[in-house]
């Protein structure tokens, strides 16, 4: 059973949705016995970094996500569920300072710069639609994903990690930057599987497979 964590900032029915449609088995939950109990734990998220790590505090999630990635169980992050995974974000409050997040992984969340340009041409911030990923290292999550397939992305931050070697994907958009990475148990992807159309599902489908 996967367990997607509801914390009022996921994109909860096109995970649920597109998991179901791969076969998995899938429960929306914030319940952390259900977490707990779960095979496979996914980790969505849509809005701003510090709203979610304020609603995940509030729903005392933060200590059952750190258990179940302590467990060795397969565990996804999408989009804002990778950036939540490093020490702080970019991304602060009018007026704030740099928001923490799980700490889980070492590194930052960076901001894209506004100035960006390809061929004189200016890139628009957010990056959003297509983009292809250049693949770093062997993974049995992307085994039936080919080098340079397209994948769709919606964000105006990325992850900096500190250890380069746990980037599983890079992407260039103005800058290359890592658009998922793999450790231990860990897969957590910038992308979103879950609107990629096919390539996406053949992840998903991966990731349910693990065990």
């Amino acid at each position: 059973m996967i367990a997607v964590i509801n914390y009022d900032m996921g994109n909860l029915l096109s995970v649920t949705k597109a998991l179901t449609k791969v076969g998995a088995e899938v429960r929306v939950t914030r319940d952390a016995q259900v977490i707990s109990d779960a095979s496979h734990v996914v980790l969505p998220g849509v809005g701003a970094f510090s709203s979610c790590m304020d609603n995940l505090t509030r729903y005392e999630l933060i200590e059952p996500i750190k258990k179940s990635v302590a467990s060795g169980k397969p565990f996804l992050g999408i989009c804002l569920g990778l950036q939540l995974l490093f020490e702080e974000s970019e991304e602060k409050p009018l007026g704030g300072t740099n928001p923490k997040g799980l700490g889980i992984l070492k590194g930052q969340v960076k901001k894209f710069s506004t100035e960006m340009t390809v061929d004189n041409e200016e890139l628009k911030v957010p990056h959003m639609g297509w983009n292809s990923i250049k693949i770093q290292k062997d993974s049995g999550l992307l085994k039936d994903v080919p080098d340079g397939s397209y994948f769709y992305f919606v964000h105006s931050y990325f992850c900096a990690p500190e250890d380069d070697s746990i980037a599983l994907t890079k992407t260039d958009y103005g800058v290359e930057f890592v658009s998922s990475i793999k450790k231990d148990n860990i897969f957590a992807c910038q992308f979103h599987p879950e609107k990629s159309q096919q390539i996406g599902l053949k992840v998903l489908k991966d990731f349910s497979e693990l065990k």
